[in-house]
């Protein structure tokens, strides 16, 4: 069971905020098109969560590889930036507030904030420290089970 105290929705940043959002989190690594910053009212802009531009330019050109995606995705999140991201957007998914992850993808089923609600809430703490030695294995076991 996880210490997550709220669930972590997501929703797409072009949807109008509410207040039901809670906390806005957007985890792409490019601002969305069109949009202003009052407009997508987040809190938090984590784009070391985001996939690299290689990987989300080889699962546009591949819609149909969500698996290896997800597989290359999760990988790249035990990386240094990435896992203190990681580990940043769980302490945010502990609080008392709602956690609402924002993508710009037109995919509302296959996406990283997808991914990223799986691995939060999936997770029974916090890392316990940053870097790839110490969170890959352990995340990528959590991922794959869920």
């Amino acid at each position: 069971m996880s210490n997550v105290s709220k669930s972590v929705a997501v929703k797409r940043i072009y949807e109008d905020a509410s207040r039901a959002d809670g906390v806005r989190v957007l985890v792409d690594r490019l601002w969305p098109r069109g949009l202003t910053k009052e407009k997508a009212a987040i809190k938090f802009w984590l784009r070391d969560l985001a996939p690299s531009d290689e990987l989300r330019q080889w699962f546009h050109a591949h819609p149909d590889g969500w698996r290896m995606f997800r597989k290359r995705y999760l990988k790249e999140l035990v990386g240094p930036e990435a896992s203190a991201a990681v580990e940043q957007l769980h302490h945010l998914a502990m609080g008392k507030r709602q956690v609402t992850l924002l993508y710009a993808s037109r995919n509302d089923d296959h996406n990283n904030a997808t991914v990223l609600k799986e691995l939060i809430e999936g997770m029974p703490k916090p890392p316990s420290s940053v870097g790839r030695g110490a969170l890959g294995r352990g995340w990528v076991r959590i991922a794959k089970r869920l």
